[in-house]
This record gives C-alpha cells, structure tokens and sequence, in this order.
C-alpha cells in the first residue's frame, strides 16, 4: 500500500483526466437536433445516442471499475483512456447511427476510467484531506459534463457536429500521457478472481445499508439531472427561443456553478457533516424545478432553475460518494463502482423518460415529472434519517 503521494498539481491532472473522460459521453446532448437533421432521426431515436452513453458507462461501472481492486492502477487507467480515445475516433467518422452508437458506447464503456481515479485519490490522500480530494475530483468530472456541451456547440459552429469528437480524442490522448508520466505505481489487490470480485460488488449491497441508501438517492438525483439535460436542446432549439447548437451549448457554462458545491461537501464531509449536505442538496432539488416550470416562457428561470438543479445534483453525489468510500477502505474501488453504476442507471433511465415525456406531453410533462422524482428522493432520505435518529436514541 502506498503512503499519501497526493500533491495539488497531480489532484489537478487527476480531476482535469476525470472530467476529459466523463465529458466524452455528453457531447452529443446539445447537438442531438443537428445529428437528428442529418440522419434523419426521430427525437426519441436522437435520445439513443444519450442512452447509449449512459447504459454502456452504467456496464462499464460494474464490468471494469473493480478492476482497480486487481491490477496496477496506473497501467490500467492508462489503456483504457487510450481505448475511450479510440470510441470518439469512430463517432468522429461515423456514417451511420449505428456507428454513432458504437464509437458512443465503446467511449462510454471505457471512460468509467474516472471511477478508478476517484477511489485511487482518496487512497493516496491524507486521511483530514481525502473529502477535499474525492471533492476536487468530482468537481472535475461535473465541470467535464457541463462544458462537454459548451464545446460541442461551439465547436459544431466551427466545423459541423463531428469536429468535437476529433478535438476530444486528441485531449484524450494528450491526458493518457500525462497520466503515465504523473501518476505513481499503485496496486491494491482484493485478493480475489475476477468472477468473485464482480460477485463481491452484489454482495457489498447486501451487506452495506449506506451503500443502498446512497445508490437509491444517487439514482434519483441523476435521473433528475439526466430528465433535465437531455431533452433541452430540443426545447430551446424551438420556439420561442430557436438557439443555434453553440448558443445551446453555452449553457452549460451556467450549470457549471455546480462544481462549486464539490468541495463544499467534500469539506463538510471531512468535517463529519456529511449528512447536512445531503438535505440541502435534496430539498434544492426538489425546488430547482419550481423556476424550471417556467423555462418555456422565462429564460432567466430557466437559467436559475439550471444553477440549482446542478448545485443540488453536486452536493448530493459529493456527499454519497463520500459516505460510501469510507465504509470499507480495502473495498473502496467496489464500492464506488456498485454506486456510481446505480448513479448512471438513473442517467439512463431519466434520459429515456426525458425523451418519451417531451415526445409526448412536452416541457409539462418533464416538470411534473421532476417534481414527483425530486419529492419521492427527499421522503426516502427523510425516513432513512427518522430511522438512524431511533437507532441512535435506542443506543
């Protein structure tokens, strides 16, 4: 086991290499219009390529993330940034959606790499700085996600919707370098096969009530995220607004606020206040789609509904990954990778219902929906916080 070798320039590449690998799987959300023009695609089908993304990450997670329970770290974050590289080489030259769909998942597949980097930083990091680091990471990868669609609009402005698969392969390959010539040598075996190192991941859920609880609202938060996101290019593509692909993207830059709340939680959990920030984030989720009711008509709710949803979203996930790491230090990898793989089945999930839903019954149909989903997380966090008030009184 290596001793803390965490320094702030290789926690900065750590996070810059998280946010390059997840923003991979959300270039195509502001461009879903234009790819649909040009293939011919039916908005539903368009929201295929997210889904994708999404499903193929989710898989990724359980697949390959507990890997770093069993190879040298370093090694394996390395190929598979260079296999995800090569997934955006094939969207870049896609002919068909069928390509589309394969150079998405293969990407999607392979970028869950962030999700090895994660739980390496909180092992290689001080026991009093391991929230702030996890923190500094996360804030990376929301930061990946949200100017994912700012530069897919502005770079499809430049040279057509493909031209942000290219620059991103480049990026990504430039990172897979970095990481091999800036990252120590770490391995931390399970002492387990492959087959029962899966298997092990099902069983922590069994064994672990927090990682339930934390998985539960993690799938609830993102599929709010995910209902959000994925059907408001077609929404502001549309009238009244009728925005261009790059004027679509730009907002992400008004989500990206949101990583601001990365370290807060990461502080408050260092702090043991870790559950403080998971009430906050709940209840500002539930109220970030009051002012969203109004985005058909009003863009400065739109704009104040996107700042809290993605603040909201942040301080939840910070603090469930935090709560999560720490159950078992010889298993944080599993860990991370049984929950976050519930976090982007709730993408997934949240993304096909943002697409049938506005289909179907428009923006109405979005916010009620986020409304009732935002509701049921904060009862389900409620009655976990009335149950462990009872323990603790009994004990």
């Amino acid at each position: 086991m290596n001793s803390p070798t965490l320094g702030r320039a290789l926690i900065l590449l750590m996070a810059t290499a998280t946010g390059l690998a997840v923003a991979s799987n959300y270039y195509a959300q502001p461009l879903l219009h234009s790819i649909a023009a040009q293939f011919g695609l039916s908005t539903a089908s368009a929201g295929s390529i997210v889904i994708a993304a999404q499903l193929s990450y989710g898989a990724g997670l359980l697949l390959l993330a507990p890997l770093g329970d069993l190879f040298e770290q370093r090694r394996l974050i390395v190929s598979m940034v260079l296999i995800a590289t090569a997934g955006l080489v094939i969207s870049a030259c896609a002919p068909s959606l069928p390509w589309l769909l394969f150079g998405t998942a293969l990407t999607g597949l392979f970028s869950v790499v962030a999700q090895i980097l994660v739980p390496m930083a909180a092992a290689l990091s001080a026991p009093e700085q391991r929230g702030r680091a996890v923190g500094t990471l996360m804030s990376g990868l929301l930061l990946g996600i949200l100017l994912a669609r700012t530069a897919a609009g502005f770079m499809a402005e430049l040279g057509g919707w493909r031209s942000i698969y290219v620059l991103a392969a480049v990026l990504m390959a430039i990172s897979a370098f970095a990481l091999y010539r800036s990252l120590p040598r770490h391995h931390s075996h399970a002492g387990l096969k492959y087959p029962a190192l899966i298997g092990s991941v099902f069983r922590l859920f069994i064994e672990e009530p927090v990682l339930r609880l934390r998985s539960l609202l993690g799938l609830l938060a993102f599929s709010l995220f995910a209902l959000f996101w994925t059907p408001l290019a077609f929404l502001l593509s549309n009238a009244p607004y009728h925005y261009s692909d790059a004027v679509i993207g730009l907002f992400g830059l008004a989500g990206a606020v949101g990583a601001l709340a990365a370290n807060w939680a990461g502080r408050l959990a260092d702090r043991g206040q870790g559950p403080l920030g998971t009430t906050v984030g709940l209840v500002a989720l539930l109220l970030s789609w009051v002012p969203l009711g109004f985005a058909q008509s009003s863009l400065l709710a739109l704009l104040v509904g996107v700042l809290l949803l993605d603040l909201a979203v942040q301080l939840v996930h910070v603090s469930n990954q935090n709560a999560v790491i720490v159950l078992r230090p010889e298993a944080r990898t599993r860990l991370n990778a049984g929950y976050i793989t519930c976090y982007f089945i709730g993408g997934a999930l949240g993304s096909l219902l943002g697409t049938q839903l506005f289909e179907v019954h428009g923006w109405d149909g979005i916010v009620v929906a986020g409304l009732a989903i935002g509701a049921l997380a904060l009862v389900v966090w409620g009655l976990a916080e009335r149950k462990r008030g009872k323990l603790v009184v009994a004990a």
